[in-house]
């Protein structure tokens, strides 16, 4: 993988002059990362670095409240070209809003450095918020995201109908959508693509062991590639290349270079931006695509829905 960043995509060149040059510099964007969690407090340096190293050349940093959505808007502009973040609060933390968020919200991602707004959604999961708080906080980040004009990055956890039903409602005023970290059936997949929604996965992949699921949805290529972006999640879903269901094919998949990254930096504890080519090659044996065409395409996909440099 070349991580030369010499030349970068500039936002008045068109789709055509864009793609090639990610042709001439091949980049992998991780569209969400926790780089504000306290398990990257000392040595955040190291772990952007070997990012770079592992051709991860930008890194979304994903705000999941107020604070975090601060925080991570400080860290873009200490890695500035590299790091972009969100804006938004988490349905586990919706409890917590209060009357004056809206407008600290808006104030943070109103940046240029923050190019979505979220992570927000719907968590009918854990619950920890009750469920009509996270449906009111939601509906006002959509709000947000409209009157802005940013990118939403959807988290959701067995809520699919509300999710979807709250979207719906907002009509040709919605932004793009991202259904971030996506776990679930190749049904619910199909009904955000057809409401015109990107699907983002991680290396939740490595553990789905289900029939309709997330394995199941790339290799019937329910996925177009224009839909189709990636994320680690760290310091959350480590992309286990030794499970012993991961598909033999899929483990031969990948290449030394990503392996090396992942094992020597990468724990269950801790995962980290740098593992993300070895989740494009798994996706990309899934799919039964070249691992290059895959990282290209996300990649460009991410330069067009979040408008990055």
């Amino acid at each position: 993988m070349a991580t030369s960043d010499k030349e970068t995509l500039k936002p008045e060149d068109d789709a055509s002059t864009q793609m090639d040059r990610c042709y001439e510099n091949y980049v992998v964007v991780d569209i969400g990362a926790n780089l504000t969690n306290k398990k990257f407090g000392r040595d955040l340096d190291s772990v952007v670095q070997r990012a770079k190293d592992a051709g991860v050349q930008k890194i979304m940093v994903t705000g999941t409240s107020l604070r975090a959505s601060k925080e991570a808007l400080r860290l873009t502009r200490i890695y500035p070209g590299t790091l972009y973040s969100t804006a938004g609060v988490h349905p586990h933390d919706a409890k917590s809003w209060t009357d004056s968020y809206l407008e600290e919200l808006r104030t943070v991602a109103a940046s240029a450095e923050c190019v979505a707004i979220g992570e927000c959604g719907l968590d009918y999961n854990r619950d920890f918020s009750p469920p009509e708080v996270q449906r009111e906080v939601f509906e006002m980040q959509i709000r947000l995201a409209c009157e802005l004009r940013k990118p939403l990055f959807v988290h959701e956890r067995d809520a699919h109908e509300d999710v979807l039903g709250m979207l719906g409602r907002h009509g040709a005023a919605l932004p793009a959508v991202v259904v971030h970290c996506f776990t679930g059936t190749a049904e619910q997949a199909r009904r955000y693509l057809d409401a015109g929604a990107y699907i983002g996965l991680t290396g939740y992949l490595c553990k789905d062991k289900s029939d309709t699921g997330v394995r199941k949805i790339l290799e019937d290529g329910v996925i177009p590639l224009e839909k189709l972006l990636v994320e680690t999640d760290s310091p959350f879903m480590f992309p286990n290349t030794r499970a012993s269901k991961l598909p033999v094919h899929v483990k031969e998949a990948l290449t030394e270079r990503s392996l090396t990254f992942l094992h020597r930096y990468c724990t269950f504890q801790r995962n980290e931006p740098c593992s993300l080519p070895a989740i494009v090659e798994m996706i990309a044996a899934f799919m039964k695509k070249p691992p290059e065409e895959v990282a290209l395409a996300t990649a460009f996909n991410a330069l067009k829905v979040f408008g990055l440099s």
